[in-house]
């Protein structure tokens, strides 16, 4: 043991940062522990800087990728384990992986870091391990080893912040509770969700007959079914590739929620909106950006968790959409016409929008009245509203013909300088108004203009944004039997697609309601996902999309942006749950699953990338070039597994999953063998498919007990029913139409 300490010791050049008889500790009876608090403090070994510019390039260096698992490699070797994906090797030294923090309880894992397969299954097992060595019994307070002082950081979207270092553990516990935070009832509820595989329903999908341009885009996603677990679905395979995500989630306007406090109302809309939104924060780009649509009702409370997830130094603006442009004359208090936009960026100091294209209107400012060579010019004034230095307050300038101009005395100072006014005056840029006498100004050419395009503003007014009837003209022209009662107009989307992306760019919208963000999107050359739950995915969606590739939609932005169809999308709907209950109450693989079907959905439960080889039957998924998974619904034998292992040889490693085998899990170095369904029943929750809130499926309130005539009265814990009878509700997640 002394000579693995020495050797920790000269890999962190000497560093004192662990006390020896702490560490020799860890590593005697936690040697897991020891590893995880350590590692991160090895710069011999390891570079974050270096890393993380390896994870910026995307995957595109695989070569490197491969260096950070040789160095997991050679850790491994100090403490007798095996290292086989730098997606692990990357948790336990930062703490995080790209794009996301994990926020998991602490579950019990494995010891064995050769079976910690997945990101979650490393935080679980780090959490619950760490946890042992915080004294404080609080996550986020533990003591230094250095000066013995606390210390107290909480967990953000972007890593955990220091929140600074007290001596005494009761301040450092005080530190943490005293943050800004938004509450509610069940906010430390989380589903454990069920990462389904996608099914194409062929029928549905559809695609242009030819290409119409070189761009055209043929495999958007449609999806039907819940959202969220939708979201679940495509994270592994999207995680940090979405340019913008526009959601228009129900508003919460307390219809749905006649029958019930208050109180449980906001907690339910607020939990059912974070899960989403935590998925959503992981699915952007580092320059990619949110917007949400809402009212009154849930805007500031969703302001306040966005920031939670999110960061409060991400928030960029709320824009505020004229959705009417006629005032309800029976408004109770304020006529309502406005919703708004929330838009947060990942990253806001990487995130730049872009501008608006410049209108006719814009150009028609400028005018060339002396016929200048330059062309239309608009005169802006030489000085700018700032107070300026003595110098600068006393500063004057005569022009040639004889005018003495000096900037105005209250809080302004001269924009130019004597030598650039010279210049001007020189070549005629100085307009001093049609009969001379006018205070001088500057001719500001419209062809010199270095940004041409404005900056959007936070007022979108209807004529620039759309509004809601123009909206329901749309839809009706597409399906005037059964148009969509709340679509957004396509105008609105315009702006915003055209603000937060470029052609190519990837756009998701998991409330799509009549299809609005994925129609626009197409139109503009986007790329494309959508999730909807409701029937109106077939009955409204589908057929709206169909015209749009056709180029038979002849309203919203066609015109605008040029369509003439082409491109196409694919429909699918979310698979069941993998895991089904037989006669006897016993988890068993659902018949609805074939071989392949299994084999996707353990892929994608033990983190692994779905990539079947044509050559080598048991490479059926891989998280890394040398790392793979074979799926079986079969019973190994010795001799089979024996086989196996000599085709995967020393150089690779393969992950096992079978019924049942019949050999000595450990007698296989290369391989390890787990049995299914029993390796996968504590990932997540089976069996349910809807992860909305229909408030005729939740528990009635309780009933008051009857009281005796001298007994005290009850505090209230909630508003009781009316009635016994159930009153049909609409969907709030996934039935109310939104768009």
């Amino acid at each position: 043991m002394s000579d693995l300490i020495e050797r920790l010791e000269a890999a962190t050049e000497g560093s004192r940062e662990l006390d020896a008889k702490m560490l020799n500790n860890l590593l005697r009876y936690e040697p897991l522990t020891g590893l995880l608090f350590w590692l991160p403090r090895a710069p011999a070994l390891f570079s974050e800087e270096w890393a993380r510019h390896v994870w910026n390039k995307k995957y595109a260096n695989e070569a490197a990728l491969n260096t950070i698992d040789a160095n997991g490699y050679r850790v491994g070797k100090i403490f007798g384990v095996t290292f086989k994906s730098h997606r692990i090797i990357w948790q336990m030294m930062f703490n995080e992986w790209p794009g996301e923090v994990d926020h998991i309880n602490g579950n019990k894992g494995d010891n064995k870091l050769a079976n910690l397969r997945d990101v979650s299954h490393v935080a679980n097992c780090r959490n619950k391990k760490l946890s042992k060595q915080n004294t404080s019994g609080h996550t986020g307070v533990h003591r230094s080893t250095r000066d013995k002082k606390w210390i107290a950081s909480i967990g953000t979207s972007s890593g955990r912040t220091h929140l600074g270092y007290f001596q005494t553990k009761t301040e450092a516990i005080a530190a943490r509770k005293q943050r800004l935070e938004l509450t509610w009832i069940g906010k430390n509820d989380r589903p454990r969700l069920e990462p389904r595989i996608l099914l194409e329903e062929d029928e549905k999908s559809y695609h242009a007959k030819a290409h119409i341009t070189d761009h055209d885009v043929f495999d958007n996603i449609l999806i039907h079914g819940d959202n969220l677990l939708a979201l679940k679905a495509i994270e592994q395979e999207f995680v940090g590739k979405v340019k913008c995500v526009f959601i228009d989630p129900p508003y919460n306007t307390g219809s749905a929620f006649e029958h019930y406090d208050d109180g449980v109302e906001h907690s339910l809309w607020l939990s059912l909106i974070r899960d989403r939104l935590e998925i959503i924060a992981r699915l952007l780009s580092h320059d990619g950006s949110l917007w949400m649509t809402i009212d009154d009702n849930e805007a500031h409370y969703l302001k306040v968790l966005c920031d939670e997830i999110f960061g409060r130094a991400n928030f960029v603006a709320n824009a505020v959409w004229q959705k009417k442009y006629t005032v309800s004359n029976d408004a109770k208090w304020l006529a309502e016409t406005h919703d708004h936009i929330l838009i947060y960026a990942r990253n806001k100091e990487s995130w730049r929008p872009n501008r608006l294209e410049r209108t006719p209107e814009m150009d028609n400012r400028y005018r060339n009245p002396d016929n200048h060579p330059k062309g239309p010019w608009k005169a802006t004034p030489l000085y700018a509203k700032r107070t300026g230095s003595e110098k600068e307050q006393a500063f004057s300038f005569r022009f040639k013909n004889g005018v003495v101009w000096t900037p105005p005395r209250r809080g302004t100072s001269p924009r130019f300088p004597a030598d650039a006014l010279r210049a001007m005056d020189e070549n005629d840029e100085i307009w001093f108004g049609a009969d001379g006498t006018a205070n001088p100004s500057r001719k500001t050419f419209l062809r010199e203009l270095k940004l041409s395009e404005p900056p959007a503003p936070t007022v979108w007014l209807h004529s620039e944004a759309g509004n809601n009837h123009e909206a329901r003209e749309e839809v009706k022209a597409i399906n005037p039997n059964d148009a969509f009662a709340t679509p957004k107009p396509e105008k609105l989307m315009k702006r915003i697609i055209g603000l937060a992306t470029n052609p190519g760019d990837l756009v998701l919208d998991s409330f799509a309601g009549s299809g609005t963000t994925g129609a626009v999107a197409h139109k503009m050359g986007r790329r494309w996902i959508m999730v909807e739950l409701g029937q109106h995915a077939i009955t409204h969606i589908v057929p709206r999309l169909r015209k749009v590739v056709d180029g038979e939609d002849p309203g919203g932005v066609t015109e605008a942006v040029a369509w003439k169809g082409g491109g196409g999308f694919r429909f699918y709907r979310l698979a069941p749950s993998l895991l089904e209950k037989d006669a006897w109450g016993n988890w068993v693989i659902s018949k609805d699953y074939d071989p392949a079907k299994v084999a996707q959905a353990v892929c994608k439960l033990m983190g692994f990338v779905y990539q079947p080889d044509e050559t080598h039957y048991w490479m059926q998924g891989r998280s890394s070039e040398t790392d793979f998974i074979y799926v079986t619904t079969q019973s190994l034998t010795h001799d089979q597994l024996a086989a196996i292992s000599e085709e995967v040889g020393d150089e690779r490693t393969l992950l096992v999953c079978c019924k049942a085998f019949h050999a000595n899990a450990d007698g296989f170095p290369n391989l390890t063998i787990k049995k299914i369904p029993q390796a996968v029943l504590r990932k997540c929750e089976w069996g349910k498919d809807d992860y909305s809130l229909n408030v005729t499926n939740l528990p009635e309130a309780p009933a008051e007990p009857d009281l005796e005539a001298d007994s005290a009265p009850p505090s209230k814990a909630g508003r009781k029913r009316s009635n016994d009878t159930a009153i049909p509700q609409d969907d709030l997640f996934s039935q109310g139409e939104s768009k």
